[in-house]
């Protein structure tokens, strides 16, 4: 039974508002059916200046450009966006995220659909408030620390398949096989290599790597998904003094790193005490993690000088 938070909630729809309960496609949609729904996601933060929504600017220009990468011809633009979202959260009060999805709508028969006609949802909600609390279980409390777990068998990203750099449904189905493989095995997240046998990503998070000589390092932007928090967690570092090196990472090489940390709008700065099994440095976390973690949260509540315009107030 939902709660009055949730039947509260208003989702924005291609212009219209409508109650969170009728916000629905059919079962056989294209987007369901296909895997075609191209997404993004932010949080959306309580500061002394009121709710702020993450970097907004950059989000909305990563959805456009993921609906270009899978020739989704979205009728919105970037301001057409960021104006709607701005209202959906405006319309639901207490909101802690906000995503936005463009989606094939129709009931198509082939791949390639022949109504084109791409909506548009957005929705704001508490994901704990709103999703969690109606779960039949519930997820396990969140650490601050992790246990990776490095995926041996399939190579996860591959650019001659579907680019990792385009947020679409279709590219998380073998990250939740991976990572169901890896809880299964007592693990908390998976790490993906790419068809170099280098180093890439999690199923929704960017990786960082401290080796052996103190250096940060990560995958080429490239051969990743282009995610927000990695681009916010460079910038925080090249202020703070710390250059980072986008380079080819092999697996050995996580034997002998000092740090290893994810980043992402859910994960935050999260640092990993083990890789298989194996510690991962002296102390987790580590120095480097620590501080990109508090500068993070800092510049989440709009207080880390030089970084206010990160935030768009509601």
């Amino acid at each position: 039974m939902q709660n009055q938070a949730v039947v509260d909630r208003t989702i924005w729809l291609d212009g219209q508002f409508v109650p969170w309960k009728d916000a629905t496609v059919h079962v056989l949609s294209h987007s369901l059916q296909r895997g075609s729904l191209v997404f993004d996601y932010t949080g959306v933060h309580q500061t002394a200046r009121g709710p702020g929504i993450f970097r907004l600017d950059v989000h909305v220009k990563r959805l456009l450009h993921s609906c270009e990468l899978m020739g989704l011809p979205i009728a919105y633009g970037q301001a057409e966006i960021e104006a709607a979202i701005l209202e959906t959260v405006r319309h639901n009060p207490g909101a802690r995220a906000v995503k936005a999805s463009a989606y094939y709508a129709s009931v198509e028969v082939d791949v390639v659909p022949i109504d084109q006609r791409v909506s548009l949802a957005i929705a704001a909600y508490d994901p704990t408030a709103d999703i969690l609390g109606h779960l039949p279980a519930q997820p396990r409390p969140r650490a601050s620390t992790v246990r990776l777990w490095l995926e041996k068998k399939t190579h996860q990203r591959r650019e001659d398949i579907v680019s990792p750099q385009a947020k679409v449904s279709a590219n998380y189905a073998s990250g939740m096989m991976a990572k169901s493989r890896a809880l299964k095995a007592g693990f908390d997240e998976v790490l993906f290599v790419n068809e170099d046998d280098q180093l890439a990503e999690g199923p929704t998070t960017n990786l960082f790597v401290v080796d052996a000589t103190g250096r940060l390092r990560t995958p080429p932007e490239k051969r990743v998904l282009q995610g927000v928090t990695r681009q916010s967690v460079i910038e925080l570092a090249a202020a703070d003094g710390i250059p980072v090196d986008e380079s080819d990472i092999a697996p050995r090489e996580l034997i002998t790193a000092r740090e290893v940390f994810l980043t992402g709008t859910t994960a935050g700065v999260l640092p990993a005490e083990s890789v298989d099994g194996r510690p991962v440095g002296d102390v987790c976390p580590g120095p480097i993690a620590t501080r990109l973690g508090d500068h993070l949260r800092l510049a989440l509540k709009g207080e880390a000088p030089g970084f206010e315009h990160w935030l768009t107030y509601v």
